[in-house]
């Protein structure tokens, strides 16, 4: 039997270093990179923290207003090494929201490990080059969770995937997901190799409004690793030399593309038909 040791609690007066550390995590990329930890807030997000056994740091609380039995609760069992309790002032300047947070989590980073993705017969992966928007990538995160990816991977230079914006828009799905960051596509060859060694075949298939294939047109039924490209840029020429097939959504009316990220939801959702019917 493993015996869990009860959090240490440390109480902030001021705008100390322990207050400075998390309110900078919240703000600062090259912080949440150097510290490997990140800044999360809302009930849903802590909530999927937990139930995925993200290991947290530290809760930061007041104690000027009553908790509800949720927060209560989470303090009560909490996984955390320390609880930092400030406060109502320093709280609300510390959260990211109107009406702040009752908790505010600072969450350990994973390692961007490619063998968090599981390989399997039916593999539905994304790999998402270069993205340039938050909201986009939160809410490809969310649609790959919603419609039965195993993991999404980005590689190139993007948005930072732990910042507050980027967490919000995913309603929690970051923590339900398996992401990887990766420097450019060359560092996904040797898993993409791994991947055929163990399943024998596999998909590369790859987006573009100019693709003479329609989507439903094409057969996703086997493990298929699905590329979608930077908004403004599309995919670059490495992925499409990568790819075995390119496909395209039609659209109809005066729009000439599609927003990545409905894009990206109407790609997942015309796999997931695939596979069910």
């Amino acid at each position: 039997m493993v015996l869990r040791m009860k959090p240490k609690t440390i109480k902030i007066y001021s705008e100390n270093n322990d207050f400075q550390h998390v309110e900078t995590l919240r703000r600062r990329r090259e912080k949440r990179l150097r510290h490997r930890e990140f800044f999360v807030e809302g009930v849903r997000p802590i909530n999927q923290a937990l139930k995925h056994n993200w290991r947290i740091n530290a809760f930061f609380y007041t104690r000027e207003k009553r908790l509800s039995d949720w927060a209560e609760n989470i303090l009560r069992h909490s996984p955390a090494q320390t609880h930092f309790e400030l406060p109502l002032p320093l709280m609300e300047k510390l959260s990211n929201k109107a009406e702040p947070s009752e908790l505010i989590a600072v969450v350990a980073m994973p390692e961007d490990d490619l063998a968090r993705i599981a390989i399997k017969d039916d593999l539905l992966v994304v790999v998402y080059d270069r993205a340039a928007s938050p909201g986009n990538l939160g809410t490809i995160i969310r649609s790959c969770d919603a419609l039965r990816a195993d993991g999404l991977i980005m590689t190139g230079h993007s948005v930072d995937l732990y910042d507050p914006e980027t967490i919000s828009a995913t309603t929690g799905s970051l923590f339900a997901l398996p992401i990887v960051r990766l420097p450019s596509h060359k560092e996904l060859l040797p898993w993409l190799d791994v991947v055929r060694e163990r399943i024998r075949r596999v998909q590369v298939v790859g987006s573009s409004e100019k693709a003479d294939r329609a989507i439903d047109e094409h057969d996703f039924r086997g493990p298929t690793v699905l590329v979608v490209g930077n908004e403004t840029w599309g995919m670059s020429a490495a992925y499409q030399q990568l790819c075995d097939a390119v496909v395209r959504i039609p659209i109809y009316g005066s729009a000439s593309s599609l927003n990545v990220a409905c894009a990206t939801s109407i790609m997942l959702y015309e796999i997931d038909r695939q596979r069910r019917v």
